[in-house]
């Protein structure tokens, strides 16, 4: 991923590679300091913060979207990334979780 990319960047992406068209409903909001994206009312959740805590998680989680998406580096390393997909088989089992 390149360094430049924003965050509709990295969104837009996504929608693309999964194969989203890009003419649905669009939103974001603030959960505690973080911008989530939402696109089509929980098609996709994404964040794109460069720290986002368990809290965030867990309020994205429990809108249960159908794919959620995060930034690698947003993320402390492994056990952090680990904690992530455990939240989300707690909170939103069908959710595809990916971590770019």
């Amino acid at each position: 991923m390149k360094s430049d990319r924003t965050d509709l960047d990295l969104l837009f992406g996504c929608l693309l590679e999964w194969g989203l068209p890009l003419s649905m409903s669009y939103s974001s909001e603030m959960i505690d300091g973080c911008k989530i994206h939402i696109y089509n009312d929980g098609d996709l959740i994404a964040c794109f913060e460069e720290a986002i805590s368990d809290s965030v998680v867990k309020a994205i989680a429990k809108k249960q979207p159908l794919r959620a998406v995060f930034r690698d580096s947003s993320f402390n390393g492994s056990p952090a990334k680990i904690n992530v997909s455990e939240i989300f088989k707690l909170l939103a089992p069908d959710t595809t979780v990916k971590v770019l």
